[in-house]
């Protein structure tokens, strides 16, 4: 089931998401409509607080080439457990802030340990927009925005353009 996205500025995009405790039937269908939604957006990433939902929990699939196998990832509690030195520039989007995009310094490869679907624990290290995209959605449930990273005249044009977006839609446009 598609999920409606929060548009920025939405005070839940700023809060601390909550641990996931139980992973039952529940979560799972989060999960799914979660990654059906990013398919459908079309994003890279989705983060549980962009559908409304306060928990620790994303869903990314970074397989950009159409002829390659899609690979969907369900990261629940996820941390970071270490961080390379070298850093990697990207221009980054975000479903919660349609249509803007701003070049953002990361590490260029991060270990991640989270707990899958099946409630076993995992750990992979991350390279390029995979890298980029974990550590994207990381900070959704951290309460941080992509914008976050940029200078304040920066932040405040694109969170005017939300604003309005919000307000035109609001009014029935599109």
């Amino acid at each position: 089931m598609l999920r409606p996205i929060l548009i920025h500025p939405d005070p839940r995009l700023k809060k601390l998401c909550a641990p996931v405790a139980d992973i039952g039937a529940e979560i799972g269908r989060l999960a799914e409509d979660m990654l059906e939604t990013m398919y459908d957006a079309p994003g890279v990433g989705l983060a549980a607080p962009q559908v409304g939902v306060m928990k620790r929990l994303l869903v990314m699939d970074c397989v950009k080439d159409p002829e390659a196998a899609p690979r969907p990832m369900v990261l629940i509690n996820p941390e970071i457990t270490w961080r390379s030195e070298e850093t990697n520039v990207y221009e980054e989007g975000c479903l919660s802030i349609p249509d803007q995009y701003a070049e953002v310094t990361r590490p260029a490869m991060v270990r991640v340990r989270w707990t899958g679907l099946d409630g076993a624990a995992q750990e992979e290290e991350f390279t390029g927009l995979w890298a980029t995209c974990v550590q994207h959605e990381i900070d959704h449930l951290d309460g941080k925005l992509f914008i976050d990273y940029l200078g304040p005249i920066k932040r405040q044009m694109i969170t005017r353009r939300m604003e309005k977006l919000k307000r035109d839609r609001a009014r029935g446009g599109t």
